[in-house]
């Protein structure tokens, strides 16, 4: 006999814990559906994402280098994977849904615009006197308004819980009242994200050179894990040395997650997902894990996001956003027709703000070329690219 949406569902009864979120317990819809047969509510937002074509076009988003720079290099797609492979280990430890956090872990950066975070920057620049523009908020409009999948509504029609976990930060009342945080299972998803930066990160900054063990050996959580993962490994060579380091910072960093939040849930011991809502973070790094890995991240930032062999390259991705907005909002009609009908009710800066944000590298390239011309090509780009990594 198959399993039916109902055996799964006194299934997480059984064995999440109390605080966990239950997709019985769901809000809903802001459109309400029929329940499947098969399949939890947060089963089917899960699919309803991978299915999307905002999810697709991740896999040609920047996570730090330019799309085309490399076939090792992580791009926003494989960095969400990661995400979300993290967040459901931390979820089953802890026992929580694993469906949500998957879900949450899944949409996280669907808003995230071409050339990573220098896009963002860009974006919220050129937005500045109409609303701006945050990776987190975008993740939320495109799940809401952007995708066209039914033909009754716009956006993908998620449960409250996973749009939920999409606003971030979380600023008052945006949850409801008397909400301070998300469920633990976004909180999870949260942490996850930053371990995934911290190790995955890292891990292509030594692959690219950028950045060097000489210098990481300055950083006491790297120093400590590498005396550690390779005491019993002295005669390793380089390569596969580092790759060690990286796998055993990763489960520290996890490790770590998960002891100190059982602990804060079990002081704390709230007894239904909305008593979790009401109280400061139960998911974190213990204060001393929490302190090395800042000290790794800022490093990360100094060092490693803003090398100025990076900053170069990224100026044309700059260029091609700046003028490519000035071009949209004076000449609306280059507008694809699913943006150019926006226009009305958003606005031209916004539909182009949408428009702009919903490119791949490579798309944003190529509608420059198309109607400015006068940046080199994609295909120019990553030859430089390959010369200089």
């Amino acid at each position: 006999m198959p399993r039916r949406r109902y055996d799964l569902e006194r299934s997480e009864a059984r064995h999440l814990a109390p605080c966990a979120q239950s997709s019985a317990s769901s809000r809903g819809r802001a459109r309400p559906e029929d329940q499947h047969p098969f399949r939890t509510v947060f089963q089917r937002d899960r699919d309803r994402i991978v299915h999307s074509r905002s999810f697709r076009r991740l896999e040609y988003k920047t996570q730090v280098f330019l799309n085309g720079s490399g076939d090792d290099y992580r791009t926003r797609m494989t960095h969400t994977i990661e995400v979300s492979c993290i967040a459901r280990t931390l979820a089953r430890s802890l026992g929580l849904n694993e469906d949500l956090a998957e879900a949450i872990a899944l949409a996280h950066d669907l808003g995230h615009p071409p050339f990573g975070h220098l896009g963002e920057e860009t974006l919220d620049r050129l937005m500045a006197k109409h609303g701006g523009f945050r990776h987190n908020m975008q993740s939320l409009r495109v799940v809401e308004e952007l995708e066209l999948k039914y033909p009754e509504f716009n956006g993908l029609n998620l449960t409250w819980e996973v749009r939920e976990g999409l606003h971030k930060p979380y600023p008052p009342n945006v949850l409801g009242e008397g909400l301070i945080q998300p469920s633990l299972e976004a909180q999870a998803v949260d942490l996850a994200d930053q371990v995934a930066y911290i190790c995955h990160d890292l891990d292509d900054g030594l692959e690219s050179g950028l950045i060097n063990e000489q210098e990481l050996e300055a950083l006491e959580l790297w120093r400590a894990t590498r005396i550690g993962a390779l005491s019993s490994y002295p005669h390793l060579d380089q390569e596969r040395g580092r790759y060690y380091v990286l796998r055993c910072l990763l489960g520290r960093l996890v490790d770590d997650v998960i002891t100190q939040s059982s602990k804060a849930i079990r002081e704390r011991s709230p007894q239904t997902s909305d008593e979790v809502r009401r109280q400061a973070a139960l998911i974190s790094f213990s204060p001393e894990t929490a302190k090395v890995a800042g000290e790794l991240l800022r490093f990360l930032y100094d060092r490693f996001y803003h090398h100025p062999d990076l900053v170069a390259l990224r100026q044309r991705s700059v260029e091609c956003l700046n003028q490519l907005f000035d071009l949209l909002v004076s000449h609306p009609h280059l507008l694809s027709p699913q943006f150019e009908t926006r226009v009305k009710k958003d606005g031209i800066h916004r539909a182009a703000c949408d428009y702009l944000a919903c490119l791949t590298d490579r798309q944003a390239y190529a509608q420059h070329q198309k109607f400015i011309g006068g940046l080199p090509s994609l295909e120019v780009s990553r030859l430089e690219q390959s010369a200089l990594l």
